[in-house]
């Protein structure tokens, strides 16, 4: 059982524009279109799951330009089946993120359950497996270059029609800053993780969460200069302003309100990052301080004894899902090179005041600030938790210096988002939606257009192929287990190959999952656009089999989030052959494969 895991399947989806934009007019302002687009968008939901056990969303696209109806049954019983060694799930680590080529076998397998009628319901003994519509049969096929492939997944965000003004900020304050920060906790984390296996156990999830978008962040910077993205941009906005001229003034208008607006925002997003990057979601430790005080505060409130015990055990279970991954040591470390940076690069007037306390009681030391700060503190450790939970004093609770620098940091955090004007805020949003409104309009008879990614469905088409990156450098679109040993690097957690894998390819024992020269296919290519969240999404060939799992994206073409390379553009998928033999052979799971719909 995996509990708090589910999974969503698409039932229909409806375009829903006409229905929410005749309740909207261009006179509203932006808190009244919010309301009237929220109301609107709730009453369909619910009419749209009356009388059954589905869940329904109405998500904007084109930037509130467009409305689509989504409806999905959610299945609650999501049980693990297995998984690679995370060696070879995470063959590569750092180095090979983000890049081609690739040898991971990044795959997980999962079984929907159902209760016995095949309706959702709970993880329970006496639930079934689902039986679907449908199931893609699996391919062992030799891939070809320029072979059909699509994806179908759900893909975070992308910001195709962002704006030079936007732009900037992406790449001098988001990006550029982010990567600065999370270096600083990498750096940390790295040493901690190499001192000790338990903690590199605890911090493994944490750390490639936070490594991927620190050199995601670095990588699209690259490619955006190098594709020179900002003269395009500028460039559209040329080509639009010489469109808006004989149309509705607010055409016209939206360029400078995206400009003024951006300009507007500009230190405040500055401030923000630092201390979202830097102190929030840094360490662990203030954030979590935080959502821990808040309920401990509430159990004041709490007059019947029964409901206050319920509501302390709560606070016990949610601290101890946090601690359980937590070192002390480790935090302490972060804490301090993080508070350390910030203080150093914000402007006086922009610091927390727990660090401006910093510079002063303490002289700017902020390994001893740290050490005096959780050597009091009630949220340093569990156990100081709980002890005090026996007997929660409000008092002590407000002069916890953890707790107070948290608040500070989060304060701060409020002051600078709430320091932009709001009538900046309510023109940005109106201008870049009249802006992407306009853009349709140019572009209607020219191409089709494609949404922006918000986590809902979506096919993206195109196929395997090889690219040449830059000058004397050339990619085949696919890579072999060969290639594996190649890498082999036993000094480095990221390079190790398992002993059972070498005596397979030494004994070249790969079964029907080689290819035609006996080799074994591992990952391979192709020109569909991908972003975060379509990790382990279907690829898909001509005949609608499966032939791998998408992954990721090559460094190159980074930009893409933000403009589509087309002749760049690279999917980096596993080849189902490896899935197999890994399941097949490395496992001997023959069970699974005897249940798979395998076809060539």
């Amino acid at each position: 059982p995996n509990p708090g895991l589910t999974a969503s399947i698409l039932v229909r989806m409806e375009d829903v524009t006409d229905r929410i934009k005749e309740a909207l007019s261009d006179n509203m302002s932006e808190d009244d279109r919010e309301k009237a687009v929220g109301k609107l968008c709730a009453e369909i939901e619910a009419k749209a799951v009356e009388g059954t056990n589905y869940a329904a969303k109405v998500k904007p696209m084109f930037n509130g330009n467009q409305y689509f109806l989504f409806v999905h049954i959610i299945y609650k019983d999501v049980r693990l089946v297995g998984a690679p060694p995370s060696s070879m799930g995470k063959f590569g680590g750092d180095t090979d993120n983000w890049s081609w080529p690739r040898h991971t076998c990044d795959f997980s397998m999962f079984r929907i359950y159902t209760a016995p009628d095949g309706t959702p319901a709970s993880y329970a003994k006496e639930n079934v497996p689902l039986k679907p519509k449908h199931h893609l049969p699996v391919s062992i096929r030799q891939l070809q270059d320029n072979d059909y492939a699509m994806v179908l997944g759900f893909p975070g965000t992308t910001n195709h029609y962002l704006t030079s003004y936007g732009l900037s900020e992406t790449m001098d304050i988001t990006n550029k800053l982010r990567y600065e920060l999370r270096t600083v906790k990498i750096n940390v984390l790295r040493e901690e993780m190499a001192s000790s296996q338990e903690i590199r156990i605890k911090y493994a999830s944490k750390y490639a969460s936070c490594s991927n978008y620190w050199k995601y962040s670095n990588e699209q910077n690259k490619a955006l200069k190098n594709l020179n993205i900002m003269q395009l941009k500028k460039d559209i906005e040329r080509e639009y302003l010489a469109w808006s001229k004989d149309k509705d003034p607010k055409y016209a208008q939206a360029i400078t309100q995206i400009e003024n607006g951006y300009a507007a925002r500009r230190k405040a997003r500055a401030t923000m990052t630092y201390i979202d990057e830097g102190l929030l979601e840094g360490p662990e430790i203030l954030w979590e301080a935080i959502k821990l005080g808040r309920n401990i505060e509430a159990l004041a409130e709490i007059k019947d004894p029964d409901k206050r015990t319920a509501a302390t055990n709560e606070i016990r279970k949610m601290a101890a899902e946090f601690y359980k991954d937590y070192d002390r040591n480790t935090e302490m470390k972060v804490c301090a090179a993080m508070f350390d940076y910030v203080a150093n690069n914000l402007a006086e007037d922009e610091l927390p005041g727990f660090l401006k306390m910093m510079r002063g009681k303490f002289k700017g030391n902020a390994t001893n600030y740290v050490n005096n700060m959780f050597a009091h503190s009630v949220f340093s450790s569990e156990g100081r938790l709980n002890k005090f939970l026996d007997n929660p004093d409000p008092k002590r609770l407000e002069k916890d210096e953890l707790y107070r620098a948290a608040n500070s940091a989060y304060r701060k955090y409020r002051e600078a988002y709430q320091s932009v004007p709001k009538e900046q805020v309510d023109n940005l949003q109106r201008g870049i939606r009249n802006f992407v409104d306009g853009y349709m309009q140019i572009n209607k008879n020219k191409k089709l257009l494609s949404p922006d990614a918000n986590s809902t469905i979506r096919c993206t088409y195109g196929n395997v192929k090889a690219y040449d990156p830059r000058d004397a450098v050339a990619y085949s679109y696919y890579t072999t287990l060969t290639g594996v040993m190649e890498k082999e690097d036993p000094t480095t957690t990221e390079f190790v190959v398992p002993d059972r894998l070498k005596e397979l390819y030494k004994a070249k024992d790969f079964g029907r999952y080689a290819d035609a020269n006996g080799d074994l296919p591992t990952c391979f290519i192709t020109t569909n656009d991908i972003t975060g969240g379509n990790s382990g999404s279907p690829v898909i060939d001509a005949n609608g089999n499966l032939i791998g799992l998408a992954f990721d994206g090559n460094s190159e073409a980074m930009s893409g989030d933000i403009n589509f390379e087309k002749d760049l553009q690279r999917c980096i998928c596993l080849d189902t052959r490896y899935m197999l033999f890994v399941i097949d052979k490395y496992a001997g799971a023959r069970n699974i494969i005897e249940e798979l719909d395998i076809v060539k």
